[in-house]
């Protein structure tokens, strides 16, 4: 189960990357980050390809793929309560760093280094 919820935060990761880069002027900081979270994800998928069946990787992969395009999308065109934005975008850009963060912990964690 942590495999897979460290499989939709890192599709959610670079889905809000995306738009922060296409937003946001880039630095290095952030591409360094990227980076890293970069390398914890392609070991996150040969953990999931080793030790899991193949097929439901790319199934479920493909399924969190869609729904964190939506989530996004949805958090972009805005969600309000009492005509107030609930989330707002910028918020989603501080979390980055902590999503990537868990994402390397779990990763870590996964493989028992």
């Amino acid at each position: 189960m942590i495999f897979y919820t460290s499989l939709f935060l890192a599709f959610l990761y670079f889905k809000i990357a995306r738009v922060y880069k296409k937003e946001e002027q880039s630095n290095l900081n952030m591409r360094i980050q990227n980076s890293i979270v970069f390398a914890a994800i392609v070991t996150l998928f040969v953990y999931g390809f080793t030790h899991k069946t193949w097929y439901v990787v790319l199934v479920v992969s493909y399924l969190f793929f869609i729904f964190s395009s939506l989530f996004v999308s949805a958090v972009q065109l805005g969600i309000f309560i009492d005509g107030k934005p609930f989330i707002k975008i910028s918020y989603l850009y501080k979390l980055l760093a902590f999503i990537g963060m868990f994402i390397t912990m779990i990763d870590v964690y996964l493989w028992g280094i």
